[in-house]
């Protein structure tokens, strides 16, 4: 392939993974982008670098207007769920329902693909915000840096475990996506892992094994209770993940 094609296909990776992970406006992908989108896992940090980036920005912007620290955060919040369509917190609290609610394989699938929310949903999503909100809150003065950091290492982990879980669904977003080839992932491991390391230095280390101790605790109970993964524990993987890196960082910093 010449080196014009490369980048080309480059290219049409990032937009594939921004389409897949974001609700960032996009100029139309052509057709054939679409043909192999589980190459483009490599590119899954680069949309957290991004949706990081953007809502860590508003939050030392809120600070540096004078709002105080819980409001800086709540704004971080706020773009993070705008810029992601809120996919990962939806796929968090289905995940949650489903895995807890069925005593069955099939029964927890079912939960989990209905659109309704549960109990258990509604507690994950007000407990997991409100860890998310109060690490923010703490960690905000330090600079964007940390919301950075976690956005772009909980990404890193979906291709992992996209490549590792088989699919349980004949249907839905990760099933149309693929099993990505180990080159991707392997990519998107380390891009996630050195992004990290440069908005953070030294102590994304213990981010990322916090967050690689839950993400495989989550992929473990997802193999036991429906047989491997689908979007929705993707989805609160990424959760797990974000907060895993923030409390981390939070834990490190503190004095």
């Amino acid at each position: 392939m010449r080196k014009p094609d490369i980048l080309c296909a480059w290219g049409l990776n990032v937009g594939v993974a921004f389409a897949l992970l974001s609700r960032l406006p996009l100029p139309r992908l052509p057709d054939v982008a679409f043909a192999r989108q589980a190459d483009a896992v490599w590119a899954f940090p680069l949309v957290g670098l991004v949706v990081g980036g953007i809502a860590g920005l508003a939050g030392i912007t809120g600070l540096a207007i004078g709002l105080p620290a819980p409001v800086a955060a709540g704004l971080v919040l706020v773009m993070q769920v705008v810029l992601t369509g809120a996919m990962h917190e939806d796929g968090l609290a289905d995940t949650t329902d489903g895995l807890w609610g069925g005593w069955t394989r099939e029964r927890r699938l079912e939960i989990m693909k209905d659109s309704a929310i549960g109990s258990y949903g509604v507690l994950a999503l007000i407990l997991t915000v409100g860890l998310r909100w109060t690490a923010l809150t703490a960690l905000l003065p330090l600079g964007a840096g940390p919301v950075i950091a976690a956005a772009v290492l909980a990404r890193s982990f979906l291709p992992l475990l996209m490549h590792g879980l088989p699919h349980v669904r004949e249907s839905g977003l990760s099933h149309k996506v693929g099993r990505p080839p180990r080159g991707p992932v392997a990519v998107a491991v380390a891009l996630g892992f050195l992004a990290g390391w440069i908005a953070v230095g030294p102590a994304i280390v213990g981010g990322w094994l916090c967050a690689a101790t839950l993400v495989l605790a989550l992929a473990l109970l997802a193999r036991a209770r429906i047989g491997g993964q689908t979007g929705d524990i993707l989805g609160a993987a990424e959760q797990l993940a974000e907060i895993a890196v923030l409390l981390a960082l939070l834990a490190i910093a503190a004095p």
